[in-house]
């Protein structure tokens, strides 16, 4: 099924992506990036850290973003072009991870979306923000 097209799209549109962070979700993440630094996969020694346990990687969870552009809004054939994060708080095992995105900008002539994007955990603390620019996909795709 494909995505929403510029054409679909206006300024304020919104979608959303959860998920629950899991202990299993941080080792698959550190063994397909290569990161595995010990805050997020050594409880010893993340208990040493500002955080005083286990975090998920920062990108883990700006992946969710990636998942709310690319199966949500615009959603399938969506072509991710950039994103800017600012990471405010740690995402902690267990934590729910709700990526929001908003159209805030459109370009019809060429064909690019900007928009506003935040991650929220089960608490309503503010994780990511930051701004994505897409290619939506085109009519005839």
């Amino acid at each position: 099924m494909r995505g929403l097209t510029i054409q679909e799209m206006k300024v304020g549109d919104s979608a959303s992506f959860a998920k629950t962070v899991t202990e299993t979700d941080i080792y698959l993440f550190a063994a397909i990036s290569g990161d595995f630094n010990p805050a997020h996969v050594n409880e010893v020694e993340a208990q040493k850290t500002i955080f005083g346990k286990r975090i998920a990687h920062g990108l883990l969870s700006a992946g969710f973003i990636s998942a709310a552009l690319g199966t949500q809004l615009p959603g399938s054939g969506t072509i991710y072009l950039g994103q800017n994060l600012k990471f405010v708080h740690p995402v902690a095992i267990g934590d729910t991870v709700t990526a929001t995105v908003t159209v805030s900008e459109l370009n019809v002539e060429k064909n690019r979306a900007t928009l506003e994007t935040v991650c929220t955990n089960q608490n309503g603390d503010v994780l990511i923000t930051g701004t994505a620019t897409v290619m939506p996909p085109k009519e005839s795709e």
